[in-house]
């Protein structure tokens, strides 16, 4: 009979498995695997903490293997490997447990060796924790030696180290009062200094306020672009790539509701959401329509608009904490074609704003190109606009995530 956590560190491993083949990402399979092995919460938990762990610290787990095993390995048990060194070395999980019941997922030939290299990290533990100190950045802080180089280069190597151990970090959890509900509720967390509404969390997710919409959970660097926005009661404003609805709700929480708030997306099957959120929230009923804003807009959405957001599509460089698998799901071929998918966005969404509007870039990446060498090429295409205002909030620096907004203005 497998021992009694046995389904949780299988379930780790055949999510890892998932995960290499590209069927979904890390937060979805945590979902996924909970529920078909109808994990309790508990162990749902630890499932969440092993596939975590493993993802962010994948690489030096690599470096470890390397260092205990000699000799070629299939990819199941260098996965199972993996979640068994994650528990002992990133999680401290007691070493009984964590060999036991790791050794059990194996299959029968394979068994003999996951157990002798995870007994042989137990006796070479110290010296391997002691010699991390010794690596390169990428590989101690689990990042591709390209995107270290790259952010080297923009931020310099002491800030670039910080950045990567803020992303193998677990992320904290804010939560931003609904001011549409009325009076402040009982907020378990921290006032968060500067950004009014928003608290950093102290326990557990406040479910029952969450359900009566009078919170959301939200980190503060959305703000940033909300702000720079500027929306004002009774004035025409879209939001072009909206779903789920986050910076949405702080639109219509200054509007007064959503009613004269636009939203679109790309995706058809995220409007629902989008709508239900809002309505939790309090803001009623928005104008909300599928369109893809890398396509021309429809004629009467031309010079409608006072004002604009377009929250683009970007890498996720600037919130790898929360999603976790970024760093190795992107490539720097990707970058080119962001970028390119950008400025097609601005350009089709500009014609939609009215003589004296304004249109909001913002993206929640911490690349140069995408951020402020996108904003320097449009603006050089486009003398008609004036750049009057930048937000940005980069990790290491403002203990959020990473978010960049760029306010543009057109002649009256």
């Amino acid at each position: 009979m497998p021992p009694k956590n046995f389904h949780v560190r299988q379930a780790a491993a055949s999510a890892l498995h998932a995960w290499a083949d590209g069927h979904d990402y890390a937060e979805t399979l945590v979902e996924r695997h909970a529920h078909r092995r109808q994990l309790s919460s508990q162990d749902r938990g630890l499932l969440q903490a092993i596939l975590l762990g493993v993802l962010r610290n994948r690489r030096l787990l690599d470096h470890w293997i390397g260092k205990l095993r000699n000799g070629k390995l299939d990819p199941d048990t260098r996965d199972i490997l993996r979640v068994g060194l994650c528990q002992l070395f990133i999680l401290g999980l007691p070493d009984h447990a964590a060999v036991h019941e790791t050794v059990e997922v194996g299959k029968a030939n394979v068994r003999g060796l996951i157990n002798a290299v995870l007994r042989r990290s137990i006796t070479q533990k110290e010296g391997l924790l002691a010699a991390v100190s010794e690596l390169s950045p990428p590989v101690a802080l689990s990042h591709p030696d390209w995107m270290f180089s790259r952010w080297k280069s923009q931020f310099g190597k002491a800030d670039t180290i910080a950045l990567m151990t803020w992303n193998n970090q677990p992320a904290e959890t804010f939560t931003r009062v609904n001011p549409l509900r009325g009076e402040t509720p009982e907020i378990d967390g921290i006032p968060v200094e500067g950004a009014p509404g928003f608290f950093r969390m102290n326990g557990p997710l406040p479910t029952a306020l969450l359900a009566a919409g009078q919170v959301y959970i939200q980190d503060p660097a959305t703000r940033h672009s909300v702000e720079l926005l500027d929306p004002k009661p009774g004035e025409s404003i879209l939001d072009a790539c909206a779903a789920p609805g986050g910076k949405a709700f702080l639109i219509a929480s200054k509007l007064g509701s959503a009613e004269t708030l636009t939203c679109t997306d790309s995706n058809e099957k995220r409007l629902p959401r989008l709508q239900e959120n809002l309505q939790r929230l309090g803001c009623g009923m928005a104008p909300i329509s599928v369109h893809d804003w890398t396509q021309p807009a429809p004629e009467e959405w031309h010079g409608k608009f006072d004002a604009i957001l377009l929250d683009v599509p970007c890498s996720n460089t600037g919130v790898i904490r929360r999603r976790v698998d970024v760093r190795w799901r992107l490539q720097p071929d990707h970058l080119k074609a962001l970028v390119a998918t950008q400025r097609a966005i601005l350009e089709n969404a500009l014609p939609c704003l009215k003589a004296g509007g304004r249109l909001i870039y913002s993206t929640c990446s911490i690349d140069a190109d995408e951020n402020e060498k996108q904003i320097e090429s449009f603006l050089s295409d486009h003398p008609e606009l004036k750049l009057t205002g930048i937000r940005q909030a980069l990790p290491f620096r403002d203990g959020t995530d990473g978010a960049y907004a760029a306010r543009l203005e057109t002649s009256a």
